[in-house]
């Protein structure tokens, strides 16, 4: 069992519902999201990817916060924050959206669920729009009421995951379709149960409603999906990397645009609605981007582990880019990278230089997603 004095842990970083349970079940490191602790590690990197592919994980995303938008006017304010269309967002539906600053920046890139016509919870990656959200109201003259509610997720995720949720719930989640959700009560446990994830895998996250629960409701599913296969694990970076899947701070920030990040289809610029950096966006769509998402597989032996610094990406001895996250794929058998590059030396097949750790090694520009065998796609 994993010791609590074995972390430097204090008061100014909040612990989610599941935190004594991750320590139980052996996590062995924390990275700190949305000033929060996030479990990384269990022992193994590999171990966890196979598991995530081929059985199925249970990772507490506590980290993962809400912004809760209600009131009269929370879908015109909603839309303020977001350049994707909402018009036809139903209740009981998610949707992957962009939030963006005055300058057509990537703010946050979260999961946006509609719990009612009039109440939104903004589902983050690791960035303050808690604070964004209230500045904006308070200039935005809109009746709105903006918190965060008391909801802390885990995601169930692997190809058993559905298994797990049988063994659950019964047939009770079987019609769930992707990027929907439905709230139901676990052994008297409250929950908001959508079809999404963080994994390109088929899975599930289970927003906790009542903290206080957060024992129970870890120990239940653990109970639940040990005979299947279920292991505690973490956010795969292998698996989000095959998939490209976006890591924000990492890939993205407030000096990215969505068109850079291949994320067009994310803004429309059509709809008469306003939202914030409409204009800059619509300049940059017009001119386009100076550099784009690129694929990269670094011929070199295998990384022992991902990279923790920005790795230059030279092409004529002069830096065209950078690679933003690099891994070895063991069922690639590939180092494979995203990176930003100049829009000159993105076509397919271009070959060009990397700067990683003490070594220069030669890259060659690939399609993305490194892997995508259709098990998921995006909202």
């Amino acid at each position: 069992m994993t010791r609590a004095e074995d972390f430097v842990i204090g008061t100014q970083v909040r612990k989610s519902p599941f935190f004594d349970a991750t320590m139980r079940w052996g996590v062995q490191s924390f990275s700190v999201y949305n000033h929060m602790y996030l479990p990384r590690s269990y022992g193994d990197e590999v171990a966890n990817f196979w598991t995530l592919v081929n059985d199925a994980i249970l990772c507490d995303v506590g980290a993962e916060r809400q912004v809760e938008i209600s009131g009269p006017d929370a879908s015109h304010f909603m839309q303020l924050l977001t350049p994707r269309n909402l018009a036809q967002m139903e209740p009981g539906q998610c949707k992957y959206v962009l939030i963006t600053d005055e300058q057509g920046g990537v703010l946050n890139d979260p999961i946006l669920l509609k719990l009612a016509a009039d109440r939104y919870w903004i589902s983050l990656a690791d960035s303050d729009i808690l604070l964004w959200a209230k500045g904006v109201a308070v200039h935005a003259g809109m009746d709105v009421t903006i918190v965060e509610p008391d909801a802390s997720p885990l995601q169930l995720q692997g190809p058993k995951s559905k298994a797990v949720m049988g063994a659950l719930f019964g047939d009770a989640l079987d019609d769930l379709k992707y990027f929907h959700f439905r709230e139901i009560e676990l052994d008297g446990i409250p929950l908001i149960v959508s079809r999404t994830g963080w994994s390109k895998e088929f899975g599930y996250e289970l927003f906790l409603l009542d903290h206080t629960r957060g024992d129970a409701l870890w120990e239940t599913i653990m109970a639940a999906g040990r005979p299947l296969g279920l292991m505690p694990g973490h956010t795969s970076t292998i698996r989000r990397i095959e998939g490209a899947l976006l890591s924000y701070r990492a890939d993205a920030d407030l000096r990215t645009n969505p068109y850079e990040l291949n994320l067009g289809r994310l803004v429309d610029l059509d709809m008469d609605a306003e939202f914030i950096g409409k204009e800059a966006l619509r300049r940059i769509a017009e001119h386009g981007p100076h550099r784009k998402q690129v694929g990269l597989v670094l011929d070199c032996p295998a990384m022992e582990s991902a990279n923790t610094d920005y790795w230059d990406v030279l092409g004529d001895d002069r830096r065209v880019g950078v690679v933003t996250s690099a891994i070895y794929s063991p069922r690639l058998e590939k180092n494979i990278a995203l990176a930003l590059i100049a829009v000159d030396r993105t076509d397919i097949g271009t070959t060009l230089k990397v700067a990683a750790k003490d070594r220069l090694v030669t890259a060659k520009v690939v399609e993305l997603p490194f892997y995508d065998p259709g098990n998921e796609k995006g909202g």
